[in-house]
């Protein structure tokens, strides 16, 4: 399989031009086959009796953890399936212990969703948020140094912005929050599926990615990566029952026997597991997450960077040709799968731009935060040449 081929893999591509992956992204065939395949077996319970189906069903978490941690270099004992990146950053929270006098840092120009999980608890608990300011979209490790404290305990980072598609330098924040004791918890939404980030070679604490953007999944189902140093010093964050260690005789038998009482003593799981839910789960985005997450580990991280990398090239050449203005960096290691630009004359005509273009089956978004944003264009790997110029000439067309 190689990157060739990967865009008859998605219908969507067939009758418009679709760039917005930052968004919602298209579905592969093999995700929907996957979903097939489940439908099948949800019919007609194949297992010998219900409760071998459901522990069957239970297993689908298997293949998305191992997909995930093959992704970002870990091990599959590392990864927690949860529902979305606003869920594993709502288990972080509960997880992570904050006091009275506490700090935790956050760039201005972040997704709101990133800080709503703090911001919620600040009053109450009495820690503080301080606000760290970008340059031009950018937030750098310099700043992040600057306004780091001894009573800084927490770092939150998307590594790739939302609004710009500014890169982080992931690996020099890492080695800051390290030299300081500091958690770092990175929302790598904007990253994952598009640009390689290895948590061998660069440390975080704790990572969370929902899979509906650039991995290509259904939404409902996304992946939490926790460093098994820093799990293993926090309590459970969650409390269902599939958090505990499951019982030596397996469960069917454990809920056959007589004696066993509801309230008692339980063991609960070590590994990242016990930040999901703990309960009967979203078996359909377990095996689409898994689907989707295998198609991008068969193509190779390293392949599907190099080509959206260089078609963001192209694109940012068509657009400045065009006088438009970019807003996304220009060099490569700042760079991702976004490129952000306006015509610059104001939000109102980037706004009368975007619904041209959506007249015209080209779909991007149109994107602010923190005064920092634009049009922005997603180019993924089963966009080609041919989109990028249909959108440029577009953009050439309306000014």
């Amino acid at each position: 399989m190689d990157l060739a081929t990967a865009r008859s893999f998605f219908p969507g591509t067939r009758d418009r031009v679709f760039l917005d992956a930052a968004c919602v992204s298209l579905l592969p065939v093999q995700a929907e086959e996957a979903l097939r395949r489940l439908g099948r077996e949800l019919l007609s319970c194949p297992a010998r009796d219900a409760s071998a189906h459901h522990i069957a069903l239970d297993r689908t978490a298997e293949e998305p953890r191992r997909q995930a941690a093959r992704l970002i270099g870990a091990r599959p004992e590392d990864i927690a399936l949860v529902e979305s990146t606003t869920q594993g950053l709502q288990a972080v929270a509960a997880a992570v212990p904050l006091r009275r006098g506490d700090k935790v840092l956050v760039g201005d120009t972040e997704f709101l969703g990133l800080a709503v999980p703090w911001v919620g608890r600040q009053g109450a608990e009495g820690f503080h948020i301080e606000v760290v300011p970008s340059r031009g979209g950018r937030l750098l490790a310099d700043d992040f140094a600057r306004a780091l404290d001894r009573h800084t305990r927490l770092i939150l980072l998307s590594s790739v912005q939302w609004s710009s598609g500014f890169r982080a330098d992931l690996a020099a924040i890492s080695d800051l929050a390290r030299r300081h004791g500091v958690v770092l918890v990175v929302d790598a939404i904007q990253q994952l599926g598009a640009i390689g980030l290895d948590v061998g070679h660069t440390p975080v604490d704790f990572l969370v990615c929902g899979g509906h953007k650039w991995l290509n999944a259904p939404v409902g189902r996304g992946f939490l990566y926790a460093d098994p140093e820093r799990v293993g010093r926090l309590p459970p964050p969650a409390w269902g029952y599939l958090n505990v260690v499951e019982p030596p005789e397996g469960w069917a038998e454990y809920f056959a026997t007589p004696a066993i009482p509801a309230v008692r003593p339980y063991a609960f799981t070590p590994t990242a597991r016990r930040f999901e839910a703990g309960g009967t789960a979203n078996y359909p985005g377990n095996v689409a997450l898994g689907a989707t997450l295998a198609l991008i580990n068969d193509l190779g991280i390293g392949a599907i960077e190099k080509y959206i990398l260089g078609l963001t090239d192209l694109l940012t050449d068509r657009l400045r040709s065009a006088g438009m203005t970019v807003v996304s960096p220009a060099e490569r290691p700042a760079r991702s799968g976004i490129v952000t630009f306006t015509l610059g004359q104001g939000p109102a005509r980037d706004r009368a731009a975007l619904q041209h273009l959506l007249d015209r089956g080209i779909l991007i978004s149109l994107r602010y935060t923190a005064g920092v944003g634009g049009l922005r264009v997603s180019v993924h790997f089963f966009n080609n040449e041919d989109d990028v110029r249909q959108l440029a000439e577009a953009v050439t067309r309306i000014i």
